[in-house]
């Protein structure tokens, strides 16, 4: 069995946390962390089911992350 080393942000919005995955865009929530972290796994799951992993181009290397605030303008 191979594993694929893949960076998630988890932050909690409202009453759920939210898990993405940083090198695909993949991601999903639940009512505790462990239930974000569970369900984006499933998600993942589902995602790389007819990707080859090996040779795929969705596959984004994050080598180190950083959470920058960001002032967006908008009308």
């Amino acid at each position: 069995m191979n594993f694929l080393k893949l960076k998630v942000a988890l932050w909690k919005e409202g009453e759920y946390y939210v898990s993405q995955c940083l090198n695909v865009n993949v991601a999903s929530f639940g009512k505790t962390k462990k239930e974000a972290l569970a369900n984006l796994d499933e998600a993942l799951e589902l995602y790389f089911e007819d990707v080859n992993v090996v040779n795929s181009p969705n596959l984004g290397e994050v080598k180190s992350p950083e959470l920058v605030n960001l002032n967006f303008r908008y009308a």
